[in-house]
């Protein structure tokens, strides 16, 4: 029986994406680690669902000013990927990787956004490649496209583009810490798929 919203996801549906997104964070946690020179520990994620509204008030309200690195995804599975970075987990990055202080989002200059991007690719690219490997699907994403705005603002755009499956999302919660002993900072991932992609990927993981 197929799913018509991400509202009729079960515990077993649940289940299988937070393996997903485990293996996706312990593949990001690689990468990062090479990109950054650093070693990187990543916690087991928590898949929630959310309305676009909950999802603001989780990363600090829909008037908190954070970073969002949207991927679009397409191929076998269509949909997006929206990465929310808040100001703690910029501040992590910017002082490890460009060994200097982060003091506002205004004074990110254009390698220090491109490193993000980056960060964004790699995130989104562990994810997929997790997703590509359990079922074979083949999943083609963008380049992240960068904005700095209210968190309100940000979820505007999965919520206006996907509308169609209502104001439902999953929401995978990272936390991860940069170098040795360092502290735990604040992913939020954002997956919006459409309904027809997220029921072909369950049928292929023999989930229905």
């Amino acid at each position: 029986m197929s799913l018509k919203n991400i509202e009729e996801l079960n515990a077993m549906h649940l289940d299988v994406l937070r393996e997903l997104g485990n293996i996706g964070s312990g593949n990001a946690a690689t990468s990062l680690s090479s990109f950054m020179n650093k070693e990187i520990n990543i916690n087991v994620p928590d898949v929630k669902i959310l309305g676009f509204n909950e999802v603001a008030e989780y990363v600090g309200g829909p008037e908190h000013i954070v970073m969002g690195l949207l991927i679009m995804l397409d191929a076998d599975i269509n949909g997006m990927i929206l990465y929310i970075l808040d100001e703690e987990f910029v501040k992590n990055v910017v002082e490890v990787f460009f060994g200097k202080e982060f003091t506002v989002f205004q004074d990110l200059d254009e390698m220090e956004l491109s490193a993000f991007s980056e960060i964004g690719n790699i995130m989104a690219s562990s994810y997929v490649n997790a997703l590509s490997s359990m079922t074979g699907m083949t999943i083609n994403i963008s380049s992240p496209a960068i904005t700095v705005d209210m968190a309100g603002a940000i979820l505007s755009v999965p919520s206006a583009k996907f509308a169609e499956i209502g104001d439902k999302v999953l929401f995978i919660d990272d936390s991860f810490g940069v170098g040795i002993n360092a502290e735990k900072v604040q992913s939020s991932m954002i997956l919006v798929p459409e309904m027809d992609s997220l029921n072909k990927l369950f049928e292929r993981l023999g989930v229905m």
